[in-house]
C-alpha cells in the first residue's frame, strides 16, 4: 500500500515571534510571497523597524525578554487573536525550545521549524552526541557529562590526553568553559567551571572533550522536507569569532576542497537523518588542521549567518522554511544546488573594539546603508532608532558577493568604507581592519585569531590639536555610556539572545 502523502496547507497570515532584523527578513519573505504578517514587540520596541512593516502588530509586555519574547503563551494567545496560520521563530529566544514547539502543535499553529522530538534530540549535547555517533558520524573524544572530578581527572590522564576542553552540559556561549594543558592545571579548571555553570545556567555539570589546536569552524546548511527529502546546500567558514562568538562568516571556506565538501555534506545529511529532520537546520563541525573534521553541535533553527548560503546557491532559506512548513516539497535538489561565487557576512554591532567590544546604548542619530553591486544590508534599524540595553547587541548584516573571494573582500572593503552608524558605538572599525589583515586575505586563520593577532588601536602618535579633541569628547560619551553598560558587561559576555534564551530554560 502507497504510503500517504503528507497533509499541504496554505499560509494566509504568519506571525513572527522575534524582533529586529530576523524579523524584518521574514516579513520581507511572507510579503514576497503574498502572506500576510503579525509582528510581536515589547515597550521597548514600540517604534521598531518589524512592527511598521508587518501587516499588523501587537505588545506582549515589558522589555526584559523572559516578560516578552519568551513568554510563549502571550505569542499563542496573539497568534490565536490574529488567526495566525503559522508561527517563525527567527533564530534565539524561543527557535529551539521544544516546549514552544509542542505548544504550538496543541494549539493547531505550525511551527515553522523542526519537530519537537528533533529539537529535544539535538538541543542537549551528549544526547546529540550519542544519536550522531550512532550514525556513523564522527564526535570529538571526550568523556559523558555528569562524571565525578576524579573520574574525569582520570579520563583526561589515561583516555583523552591532553590538552583538553572543560565544558558545561547545559550552556555555551564561553560559560564554565576552559582549556587544560595539564594535569595540574585541571582540578582549579574544574572547581572554578562548576562554579560559573552553576551562575549561568543553574547546573554546574561538567564534560571533557580533546582540544584541538588550530580548530577552524564549519557548518554545512541542510534543508529537509515531510516528503523525506534532506539535502545540503554547501559549507559556511565561521573561524573568526570572539568568545565563542561569531563575527565573521563566508562561503565557501577558503580551506575546503571539493572532495572535502562532499564528504561534510554527506555526513551533515546522515546527522540530519538520524532525528528525521524537517526544515532548515545546521549541523557545525570543529575542523583540525588535517581537515578532519568532528560533530560539533546541530543548531535546529534558521542560522543568522544563512545570508552567505542564499548569495551562492540563490536558495531564498525563509521561503524554503515556509514552503515546506505548508507540507509542500522543498524547490531545489541536491543535484541542483550549485555554490557560485563567494560571500561574506559581517556582523554590525553596538560595540566598542577600542574597548574590549564594551556593549553601546544610545540613539541612533546618522544611518547611511552601503549600496552597489553585490552588496545587501540586514537590518533592523535607522536614524532615530533607539539601542536599548535589554537584547542582542547586533544592529544589522552586511553581506557581499563576488565571483571571487577576492573580489568578494574588496567589494567588502567598499562597502564597510561607505557605512556610516552615528549616535553609537558599532564594531565598524573592527572589521575595517579584519578585511585589511593578511592573515584573513589569505584566509590562513583559525578560531583564536582575534584574541591572538587582531587588536584594534588608536594611533595617536601624529594627533594634531583639533583630532585630540574630537577623541577627547568621545571619550567623555563613551565614559558616559560605559556607566548605564557595565553592570550588563560584567554579568556575562555571551550575546544576550542566548544567554537569556539559557537562563529562562534553566529557570522556568
Amino acid at each position: 500500500m502507497a504510503a500517504q502523502a503528507p497533509e499541504t496547507r496554505l499560509f494566509k497570515k504568519v506571525l513572527i515571534a522575534n524582533r529586529g532584523e530576523i524579523a524584518v527578513r521574514v516579513i520581507r519573505a511572507c510579503r514576497e510571497l503574498g502572506i500576510r504578517t503579525v509582528a510581536v514587540f515589547s515597550e521597548a520596541d514600540r517604534t521598531a523597524l518589524h512592527v511598521r512593516y508587518a501587516d499588523e502588530a501587537y505588545c506582549i509586555g515589558a522589555p526584559p525578554p523572559r516578560e516578552s519574547y519568551l513568554d510563549y503563551r502571550k505569542i499563542l494567545e496573539v497568534a490565536r487573536r490574529a488567526q495566525a496560520d503559522a508561527i517563525h521563530p527567527g533564530y534565539g529566544f524561543l527557535s529551539e525550545r521544544e516546549v514552544f514547539a509542542e505548544a504550538c502543535r496543541e494549539a493547531g499553529v505550525t511551527f515553522i521549524g523542526p519537530s519537537p522530538e528533533a529539537i529535544h534530540t539535538m538541543g542537549d549535547k551528549q544526547r546529540a552526541r550519542q544519536t550522531v555517533k550512532a550514525a556513523g558520524v564522527p564526535v570529538v573524544p571526550g568523556t559523558e557529562p555528569g562524571l565525578s572530578d576524579e573520574a574525569l581527572i582520570h579520563a583526561a590522564e589515561h583516555q583523552i590526553g591532553f590538552p583538553v576542553m572543560v565544558k558545561a552540559a547545559a550552556g555555551g556561549g564561553g560559560k564554565g568553559m576552559r582549556i587544560v594543558r595539564s594535569a595540574a592545571e585541571l582540578p582549579d579548571a574544574l572547581a572554578s567551571a562548576h562554579r560559573e555553570a552553576e551562575n549561568a545556567f543553574g547546573d554546574g555539570t561538567l564534560y571533557l572533550e580533546k582540544l584541538i589546536e588550530g580548530a577552524r569552524h564549519i557548518e554545512i546548511q541542510v534543508l529537509g522536507d515531510t516528503h523525506g527529502n534532506i539535502i545540503h546546500l554547501g559549507e559556511r567558514e565561521c573561524s573568526i569569532q570572539r568568545r565563542h562568538q561569531k563575527l565573521v562568516e563566508e562561503s565557501p571556506s577558503p580551506f575546503v576542497d571539493e572532495e572535502m565538501r562532499q564528504r561534510m555534506g554527506e555526513i551533515a545529511v546522515r546527522a540530519a537523518r538520524a532525528v528525521n529532520y524537517v526544515n532548515a537546520g545546521t549541523v557545525e563541525f570543529i575542523v583540525d588542521k588535517h581537515k578532519n573534521f568532528y560533530f560539533l553541535e546541530m543548531n535546529t533553527r534558521l542560522q543568522v549567518e544563512h545570508p552567505v548560503t542564499e548569495l551562492v546557491t540563490g536558495v531564498d532559506l525563509v521561503k524554503e522554511q515556509l514552503r515546506i512548513a505548508q507540507g509542500r516539497r522543498m524547490e531545489p535538489t541536491q543535484e541542483s544546488v550549485r555554490m557560485i561565487g563567494h560571500a561574506i557576512e559581517c556582523r554590525i554591532n553596538a560595540e566598542d573594539p577600542f574597548n574590549n567590544f564594551l556593549p553601546s546604548i544610545g540613539r541612533v542619530t546618522v544611518h547611511l546603508a552601503p549600496t552597489g553591486p553585490g552588496v545587501r544590508l540586514d537590518s533592523g534599524i535607522y536614524a532615530g532608532y533607539e539601542v536599548t540595553p535589554y537584547y542582542d547587541s547586533m544592529l544589522a548584516k552586511l553581506i557581499v558577493w563576488g565571483a571571487r573571494r577576492s573580489q568578494a573582500i574588496r567589494r567588502l572593503s567598499r562597502a564597510l568604507s561607505e557605512y556610516r552608524v552615528m549616535g553609537i558605538k558599532t564594531n565598524l572599525p573592527f572589521h575595517q581592519k579584519l578585511v585589511n589583515s593578511h592573515h584573513f586575505i589569505s584566509g590562513k586563520f583559525d578560531t583564536g585569531f582575534v584574541e591572538h593577532y587582531f587588536t584594534p588601536t588608536v594611533n595617536t602618535e601624529h594627533l594634531d590639536l583639533e583630532s585630540a579633541a574630537i577623541i577627547a569628547t568621545l571619550i567623555a560619551h563613551q565614559e558616559r555610556q560605559q556607566a548605564a553598560q557595565i553592570v550588563m558587561a560584567n554579568e556575562r559576555d555571551t550575546s544576550n539572545w542566548k544567554w537569556v534564551g539559557r537562563y529562562e530554560r534553566m529557570h522556568r
